[in-house]
């Protein structure tokens, strides 16, 4: 009687653990596709200090690569930036693309999207290719060809996408 309470303890249980990640994804809604990244998904609306400018987009990773760095293939990142005040400073969007280059390190570049013009949004969308992180900031700062080192270290980053 022992052996057979044991090995009908031990079927409900094989049969809960089968059963469980599925009734997770149904109730929440995802699936293995979305979760591995290959969903666009939206971020923002991020401000700048003092609500000067504002940023807001989606992000769509494809062909996650979960080799010994974890990777996505393709990031398409696409939005809006706005230039919120009537004063001479303009609106910045700074992105941080972490990526893996052919030695296997970790590099990232700068990207800056930049909104002179009060109340009209400047659109923009970029690709990269193996991206491990992508990272933004928004500022408010006057018009230059380059955000300024204030913009870029000081404060924290917003993670928009980080590959698992």
């Amino acid at each position: 009687m022992t052996i057979t309470r044991t090995l009908t303890g031990l079927a409900i249980a094989a049969a809960f653990v089968a059963i469980a990640p599925v009734a997770a994804n149904a109730a929440t809604g995802t699936s293995d596709a979305v979760t591995a990244g290959s969903a666009a998904t939206t971020w923002g609306s991020y401000y700048a200090p003092g609500k000067a400018a504002k940023a807001f987009g989606s992000l769509k990773a494809t062909g996650e690569d979960h080799a010994d760095i974890p990777t996505a293939d393709t990031v398409k990142i696409s939005g809006k930036v706005y230039d919120l005040t009537r004063k001479s400073s303009c609106g910045w969007a700074v992105f941080r693309v972490t990526y893996r280059n052919a030695s296997g390190d970790l590099p990232f570049k700068h990207r800056s999207v930049l909104d002179c013009s009060y109340g009209t949004p400047k659109n923009f969308t970029f690709k990269y290719h193996d991206v491990y992180q992508v990272e933004l900031k928004v500022c408010s700062e006057p018009k230059a060809a380059k955000p300024s080192l204030n913009c870029l270290y000081a404060g924290t980053w917003k993670t928009l996408y980080l590959s698992k």
